[in-house]
């Protein structure tokens, strides 16, 4: 399907830009960002291009909870941490016990090709951002 695709100029920047973040942006961030490249861009416009480029395989959309849909440039499995404070949404440089796959598998009956996983907590800064302004309760 790739190769018998039309050439899109916007494509191909929406495809770089996200293969250059690592913040993995939603499709209204990607829109803001392009909008001084391609003036003319619409919101449509971009979310068709995601779900193009997810369904061949060139992308990755992450649901990252609080109805939150993010992108990734990269494909290859790996895992995440997201802050339940400020929605950020980083890479997590680990290596997964090798046998993990070995016990879902034999959990779940099936054979694992890939893998999700995202941690939920604070970030830093949120948590510096707390111990800074804590809540009063009256």
């Amino acid at each position: 399907m790739a190769d018998k695709m039309k050439y899109s100029k916007q494509r191909e920047a929406i495809k770089e830009m996200l293969y250059k973040r690592n913040d993995h942006p939603t499709a209204e961030q990607l829109y803001s960002d392009l909008k001084n490249d391609f003036p003319n861009i619409s919101l449509g416009t971009v979310y068709r291009n995601l779900s193009l480029l997810e369904q061949i395989g060139e992308i990755a959309k992450i649901s990252a909870g609080k109805d939150s849909v993010r992108y990734d440039g990269i494909l290859e499995p790996h895992s995440h941490f997201m802050c339940t404070e400020c929605d950020s949404l980083i890479d997590l440089d680990i290596t997964l016990d090798t046998d993990i796959y070995s016990d879902v598998e034999t959990s779940a009956n099936g054979k694992v090709n890939s893998h999700s996983l995202i941690f939920y907590g604070l970030c830093s800064k949120c948590q510096k951002n707390k111990r800074q302004n804590p809540i009063e309760v009256l």
